[in-house]
C-alpha cells in the first residue's frame, strides 16, 4: 500500500506533460481546493481529476462482488468520496472533468482534446 501513489501517477505525468507542452499554464494538486484536483486551470474554472481504474471504482458494479468485504468498502467509500467533491466543486462553481487511467493509456490526444474543449467552453460568467 505504501508504494501507490495518490499524486503525480503515470496517467496524470503524461496528461501534465502533453499540457505543458502546448504551452497551458495550470496548477496541480491545489491545497486550496476541496479534493486538491490534480491538473487545475484556475482562469478558467476548470478543475480535472485523473483516477485510477481500480481505486475509483471505474464500472465498480460490475466487479464488486470479487472483492473481500475490506477492499469492497474501501472502493465504495473511494467513490462517494467523490461524488461529494464533485458537488462541493460544482456548487462553488467549477467545472469539474473526470478522466480515467483507461482512457489515457488508451489515448492520451483524446483526453487532452477534453480538456481543450473544456477550457475553450469557458466564458467570462463561468467563472468561481
Amino acid at each position: 500500500m505504501s508504494r501507490i501513489r495518490g499524486k503525480n501517477t503515470g496517467p496524470e505525468k503524461a496528461l501534465v506533460a502533453e499540457l505543458a507542452a502546448l504551452g497551458l499554464l495550470f496548477e496541480t494538486h491545489p491545497s486550496d481546493l476541496d479534493g486538491r484536483p490534480d491538473i487545475l486551470f484556475r482562469d478558467e474554472g476548470l478543475a480535472v481529476f485523473v483516477d485510477g481504474d481500480f481505486w475509483h471504482g471505474w464500472r465498480f458494479p460490475l466487479w464488486r462482488h470479487k472483492l473481500s468485504p475490506h477492499w469492497r468498502d474501501k472502493i465504495a467509500a473511494n467513490r462517494e468520496r467523490d461524488c461529494r467533491i464533485f458537488r462541493r466543486l460544482r456548487r462553488a462553481g467549477w467545472r469539474v472533468l473526470r478522466i480515467w487511467e483507461h482512457q489515457v493509456e488508451q489515448s492520451l490526444q483524446a483526453c487532452i482534446e477534453r480538456i481543450l474543449a473544456a477550457i475553450r467552453q469557458a466564458g467570462p460568467g463561468d467563472l468561481p
